[in-house]
């Protein structure tokens, strides 16, 4: 009987899911001009920290990673509040959430 996840799925899989949650959320905030997709794609890069975090923490027996899983969650909540209302301003003041269209904020 296993004592862990980590002896049934190997900590490479975890390794390589994160690494390439990370990759697609780097590639969206790259490429992508609508502001509410980049903010998915920030979540989506603090999401495979998250996977890493917990996966090591379990690794090594040390809850410290889950528990910094929380903080990161918190700011991520926060941001996505402030976020989202700086965006409902924008929005309204310029009738587009898409990035290139903001260069009408500027004096």
């Amino acid at each position: 009987m296993s004592n862990s996840i980590l002896d049934v799925i190997h900590v490479n899989n975890y390794i390589i899911l994160a690494v390439m949650l990370f990759c697609i959320g780097i590639m969206g905030v790259l490429f992508r001009r609508n502001t509410i997709i980049i903010f998915m794609c920030i979540e989506l890069m603090l999401n495979a920290v998250n996977i890493l975090l917990v996966t090591f923490s379990t690794m090594h027996s040390d809850p410290a990673g889950q528990v910094m899983v929380f903080f990161i969650m918190a700011v991520a909540a926060a941001e996505v509040a402030v976020g989202l209302a700086i965006l409902v301003m924008v929005f309204r003041n310029i009738g587009s959430v898409d990035i290139g269209v903001l260069n009408k904020l500027k004096w």
